[in-house]
């Protein structure tokens, strides 16, 4: 995991090194920037460290970093952990949502249409995993939007509280309402590949010896289901759903965009288009290690569920 961070995090500054985007351009504008002596365009080319080579820069970061200092926002003018505490906050309360209702609701579906193999049921679900995989999420965002915000105005438009409110009156059911139509957008995009992938899993298992064994014995489909094929599909479907942690962060960029949620996803395409470097680079290893640590712990449940999976193959 450390040198998958040492790697993501080269690769990064890398690409933000190679980003044709001049930060004094887009921060300050063309016309701001025309008017500047070269004494103030001097200071900010040393603020923004244009001055300095790449790797000294990579190098004096990397320094920082492993004695605790992730650096200072150049934009947000604020130590770059504060800002993506703040910011994560409000992410991991959308992600977690967004990521158990498509873990639930995938693994339910994928069972289904796996039981219920050529039947309408079965059909129906593949349907709706096939289209919506293949949807986009910016679209499915702007489309709920447009109905439930703006058409129907039973949510908000956007945001993560409501506007013109102070921080200690903003309620919890204020936050849920605002996280609602981004949480149901990732869930929607997220149910499909689970459901899909369990779909598959309950096919095999449904047509393996035991279960024909079992069916054999007079055992119904249910009682086959729970007492077999569940054991069986459960660490398949585990493992597919820490994996789609990466997916929730990488969608959650464009859904926190459409919705104006200010998430660590927006934090990030503002230090991207910015040139921000401290900021995007401490949000990439942030998110990386979420990632990371997802399937890690999927690795070490493995042996909790299987005690086969456990070293040696035997239990402790």
């Amino acid at each position: 995991m450390l040198l998958l961070l040492v790697t993501v995090s080269i690769v990064t500054f890398t690409l933000v090194s190679m980003s044709p985007i001049d930060p004094l351009q887009a921060n300050v504008g063309q016309a701001a920037l025309g008017a500047m002596s070269q004494e103030q365009k001097a200071r900010l080319e040393e603020y923004w460290g244009m001055n300095t080579p790449p790797v000294r820069r990579y190098l004096n970061w990397g320094k920082a970093f492993l004695s605790g200092d992730m650096g200072t926002s150049l934009l947000y003018r604020q130590p770059v952990s504060r800002v993506i505490g703040v910011k994560l906050a409000n992410s991991l309360f959308l992600m977690v949502i967004a990521w158990l209702i498509s873990g639930i609701l995938g693994l339910l579906l994928g069972m289904l249409a796996g039981i219920f193999r050529g039947t309408w049921i079965d059909r129906v679900i593949r349907g709706y995993s096939l289209l919506i995989s293949s949807t986009p999420v910016f679209w499915l965002a702007l489309l709920l939007l447009l109905v439930f915000a703006v058409w129907l105005k039973v949510l908000p438009i956007g945001l993560s509280v409501p506007i013109g409110v102070e921080a200690s009156g903003v309620t919890f059911f204020d936050r849920v309402r605002h996280a609602v139509l981004p949480a149901i957008t990732l869930s929607i995009t997220g149910v499909a590949g689970i459901t899909l992938h369990t779909r598959e899993k309950m096919i095999d298992v449904m047509e393996s010896d035991y279960m024909l064994f079992a069916r054999a014995r007079g055992e119904s489909t249910w009682t086959m289901v729970k007492r077999h094929g569940l054991r069986n599909i459960l660490l398949p479907a585990m493992t597919l759903q820490f994996a789609s942690v990466s997916e929730i962060i990488g969608g959650s960029v464009l859904v926190e965009q459409v919705f104006s949620y200010p998430g660590l996803g927006q934090a990030a395409v503002t230090a991207g288009t910015g040139s921000d470097v401290p900021l995007l680079m401490g949000i990439t290893l942030v998110t990386a290690g979420i990632v990371f640590l997802g399937n890690f712990i999927a690795d070490v449940l493995y042996g909790v569920i299987d005690p086969r999976m456990r070293k040696g193959g035997e239990p402790s």
